[in-house]
């Protein structure tokens, strides 16, 4: 075997690169000996390499090995090295000058191999700490340092591709002086007695031939070897796709599948994998179409049933699992999936190229589905809760998440948005960086469970909603890989803009205007619908479908585009022909006016009401009226999705706790208040009529920040929260707002009214069933509010009250809220809240005597004459109905008689209040401005 084999290339070679990437001392390194491995990163061909260049420090090892150099499974890691973003302590490399970079390492020790067990090759790579740049992988075999051992020095490479007719120079190195001879094709071109042999070789002009070249040293009867072979790049046949193929795997029969990928520009591709040995073998070289654009290739013989990895060998040097793949494997990041989420996970092949394989399976048995009747809730009714696998279970499965189904039904919520669950780079992501979008994360689960999860939903009456990412991939996406350069996309690449064209873009950035992507996009969204029976789609970053070059300019990202429109309006009408009620949910944020185009045409939108509820939960002061609808400019219909929190908005309880406010004998800052607090700002938000989105642990007042372990990194899984008292009683409280939501989802007609630009907020509604009011102090000091006039039921007390002209304000503590109802309902649980209504039926004269307010109704100025035995201070002050003070007047009262004259020009036509303190007492006016 070789020293080295470099399983990762990205140029076609024309002629062969000697590779000086690593440097291996000794040059038959030994497991239980010191092994120095010198890095030049500038020499890498992995075109990641880029973040490495020109470092001072911070580079790293990864590695690997194993006990079996045929078949190269993985079994050793060093100890603790677990997360390829995150830097690893023991593999810091040490600088030697600019790009070289060097360890030392005693194998068996660096990976702390078990007594009785050998490790006989490793694999390393270089990479920055976050794993964001990083060269291609390096296998190194380890030797017995008392046998013969021989070895090619030049090439690098032990199986490759090279152009016909060219000149191949070939060295070979033993361990010891032995007798030395060089073979092609089993025929001795060269020999020597020596340590070293020389040799070179014509590659010949016959189109896919491929060559062995071997080395054989003997040594006082001992025999060493070692080989490589090469490959005259092959010329395709051109041969037409079969009708009714589509690009991906199409399984023909029970026994065959024909494998179809879109690869224009490029040159041949090889079909590599367990049925061939991962051999590049003429048979198995793929047909190009006439057009050139298309590759493909007939597999037969295949076992039913049986799972076989596979990729595809790009002009030779480019490993890509094939994009429509439904199942994939990964060299680095499967062996750390439990078996307890994913049972009897086939290995990585250990001859495969590169990290990535796809896996077909003929004859798969279809998942049998049991909620066949389920009917999805109307858009604006929907009450959606916001998930991340990860971090919502400990098990980290989809299998566990159905254990979490009757939780989330008693809470009430009709819909479940998954965060990205497609294969994303690592096991441990938010998922934003996709890399094969048919291929469900093995992480959390096999495909069936996820199905199993998504059929319980079904059958509780809760609909699943997938965060489709095809705003951008990652660098494994067959279509970023295969069309690189260097640093980016390359310029012919057929998905891809080189840069993005529009702020925030984090990966790489789809064209939605190429031909190429709209194909992808649409068997993509089809396929979540009909395989998963999915109901919809989050799609993230959706103002980034754009060709319209908006460089860092954010407002100008955010204006009205009419490109952007139509593509959108283009994925919505294949989303729905694919099922005709599936939800189009965009992550927006653009103009009013395009928003309500796309709306008004059928999809809905994100309203990102975190920030102002936050302020409001602190310190009462946020507005949040756009979570009206009937606040979004050009608006027909509820097509806002609005939320409090999301997976990337900071959470509220724990803003209150660090950073909330304090009042006379309050404070935010203590768990009590910031709970109370958010039960408060729910009533305001769940009962707003339009669709909701709720984030998960919110509704138990979820206190870890989202930068707590790096924004996505993992938070911790609280459900012991569900344990204490006065965090339940926060979840009981949005399970009764969401069942009282739900009701009012019955009635038609709505009409209503949010005022939340103060600190005392307001909403009304009305509608064919019953009238609905909500009344909250968010402010951090007790306010007097008045409460609209009727009959009402407090929907938390269970109290009937009247509400009549004559009464006063009713004085409201801080976070105390009302939601009042024209109609009784069934009562919730009780001291769910700690508020109550202190019934007042009319107003005691402060003391004997009268209080005349004159003109009423007035324009200019207000004369007050208060006449009663008090003599001292009289506070006189001027507030609006909701209790918001506009002015304040101190007047001393000498006598019996006190006259005094208001200016209240400078008020806006209305209904006001005049309070009236004389010592402890107080009294409450209503006047009427012109």
């Amino acid at each position: 075997m070789r020293k080295l084999y470099i399983t990762l290339c990205l140029t076609l070679l024309s002629t062969f690169c000697f590779c000086q990437a690593i440097t291996v001392s000794p040059s038959f390194p030994a497991a239980n000996g010191a092994v120095t491995l010198t890095f030049d990163v500038s020499q890498a061909k992995d075109s990641r390499k880029s973040g490495l260049l020109n470092q001072s420090g911070g580079l790293y090892v990864w590695a690997w090995g194993g006990p079996d150099v045929k078949t190269r499974n993985v079994e050793y890691s060093p100890a603790g090295q677990s997360s390829f973003d995150q830097p690893f302590a023991p593999g810091l490399l040490k600088k030697v000058s600019d790009n070289v970079w060097t360890i030392t390492i005693t194998p068996d020790q660096y990976y702390n191999i078990p007594a009785g067990k050998k490790i006989t090759w490793i694999g390393v790579l270089v990479k920055n700490a976050t794993g964001s740049a990083q060269t291609e992988d390096f296998l190194i075999d380890l030797y017995e340092p008392a046998d013969l051992f021989v070895r090619f020095q030049t090439p690098a490479d032990d199986n490759f591709f090279i152009e016909a007719n060219k000149e191949l120079a070939v060295k070979a190195s033993a361990s010891t002086k032995a007798d030395l001879r060089i073979a092609l094709d089993g025929n001795v071109i060269a020999t020597a007695t020596d340590t070293a042999l020389t040799a070179k070789i014509n590659t010949g002009n016959t189109s896919g031939q491929k060559h062995m070249v071997e080395v054989i040293a003997t040594e006082n009867g001992k025999t060493a070897t070692d080989q490589f072979t090469f490959t005259v790049s092959p010329e395709p046949k051109v041969a037409t796709l079969p009708a009714g193929l589509k690009n991906g795997i199409n399984y023909t029969s029970a026994t065959s599948a024909t494998l179809v990928l879109f690869a224009p520009e490029k040159k041949f591709v090889y079909v590599l994998g367990e049925f061939n040995n991962w051999e590049n073998q003429p048979s198995f070289l793929m047909n190009r179409t006439p057009d050139g654009q298309t590759y493909w290739l007939e597999i037969k013989n295949l076992v039913t049933q049986k799972e076989y990895p596979f990729q595809y060998l790009v002009d030779g040097v480019i490993p890509v699992g094939d994009p429509f793949s439904e199942m994939i494997l990964d060299r680095n990041d499967d062996k750390f999936i439990p078996a307890a989420s994913y049972p009897d996970l086939i290995p990585f092949p250990g001859k495969a190229q590169g990290d990535i394989v796809s896996v077909l399976q003929t004859g798969q048995i279809p998942y049998q589905w049991k909620a066949g009747n389920f009917k999805r809730p109307l858009a604006k009714d929907l009450v959606i809760y916001e998930l991340l696998v990860r971090d919502f279970t400990a098990a980290r499965s989809y299998q566990m998440l159905s254990d979490t189904i009757a939780y989330l039904k008693r809470l009430g919520i009709n819909a479940i948005e998954l965060m990205p669950v497609m294969e994303f780079t690592g096991n441990d992501s938010w998922g934003y960086n996709p890399i094969y979008y048919t291929a469900p994360d093995k992480a959390y689960g096999n495909p069936a469970s996820l199905k199993a999860f998504i059929d319980k939903c079904h059958e509780n009456g809760i609909a699943v909603l997938l965060d489709m990412v095809l705003n951008q991939a990652d660098y494994e996406f067959p279509y970023v890989k295969m069309y690189w350069d260097g640093t980016q996309p390359a310029k012919n690449n057929p998905m891809f803009n080189q840069q993005a064209t529009h702020p925030f873009s984090v990966f790489f950035d789809f064209n939605h205007e190429s031909p190429a992507t709209k194909s992808y996009v649409d068997r993509v969204t089809k396929f979540w619908l009909e395989e998963y029976h999915f109901d919809g789609y989050r799609f993230d970053l959706s103002k980034g479908f754009t060709q319209v070059n908006s460089g860092n300019n954010v407002a100008a990202w955010g204006a009205y585009d009419a490109s952007r429109v139509a593509i959108w309006k283009r994925i919505y009408d294949q989303v729905r022909s694919a099922d005709s009620t599936a939800y189009v949910i965009l992550e927006h944020f653009a103009d009013d006016f395009e928003e309500a185009e796309l709306t008004g045409y059928g999809m809905l939108v994100w309203d990102n009401q975190n920030g102002a509820f936050r302020e409001s939960i602190k310190n009462g002061k946020g507005n949040f009226n756009r979570l009206s609808w009937k606040s979004h400019t050009g608006f027909q219909k509820p097509a806002t999705i609005g939320y409090m929190e999301s997976h990337d908005e900071e959470r509220l309880v724990y803003d209150a706790l660090t950073n909330g406010s304090i009042g006379n004998g309050y404070t935010v800052k203590s768990l009590p208040s910031a709970l109370e607090r958010v039960k408060a700002a729910a009533a305001l938000f769940l009962l707003t009529p339009g669709a909701k989105m709720i984030w998960q642990f919110g509704e138990l007042g979820y206190d870890v920040s989202i930068n707590e372990n790096g924004r996505t990194g993992a938070k911790p899984v609280k459900w012991d929260y569900y344990k204490d008292p006065e965090r339940l009683k926060l979840y009981k409280v949005f399970a009764e707002l969401i069942h009282l939501k739900s009701s009012l989802a019955a009635a038609s007609g709505d009409t209503f009214e949010l005022e939340s630009e103060n600190t005392v907020k307001k909403l009304s509604l009305t509608n064919s069933v019953m009238q609905l009011r909500v009344v909250a102090n968010m402010d951090v000091n007790d306010q007097n509010i008045l409460l609209p006039e009727g009959q009402w039921f407090d929907y938390f007390s269970g109290q009937e009250i009247t509400v009549s002209p004559s009464d006063p304000p009713l004085n409201f503590k801080p976070a105390e809220f009302h939601v009042l109802t024209s109609m009784k309902l069934s009562d919730p649980e009780k001291d769910l809240v700690p508020w109550k209504i202190q019934l007042i039926t009319a107003i005691e004269p402060i003391h004997s005597g009268t209080t005349v307010l004159s003109p009423v109704p007035t324009d200019s100025f207000l004369k007050l004459r208060l006449e009663n035995p008090y003599q001292g201070e009289v506070m006189v002050s001027v507030l609006n109905i909701a209790g918001r003070e506009y002015k304040m007047h101190h007047f001393l009262k000498h006598g019996s008689v006190l006259e005094a004259t208001i200016d209240v020009e400078d008020l806006r036509a209305g209904l006001y209040l005049l309070r009236i303190q004389q010592g402890a007492e107080v009294m409450v006016r209503r006047w009427v401005k012109k």
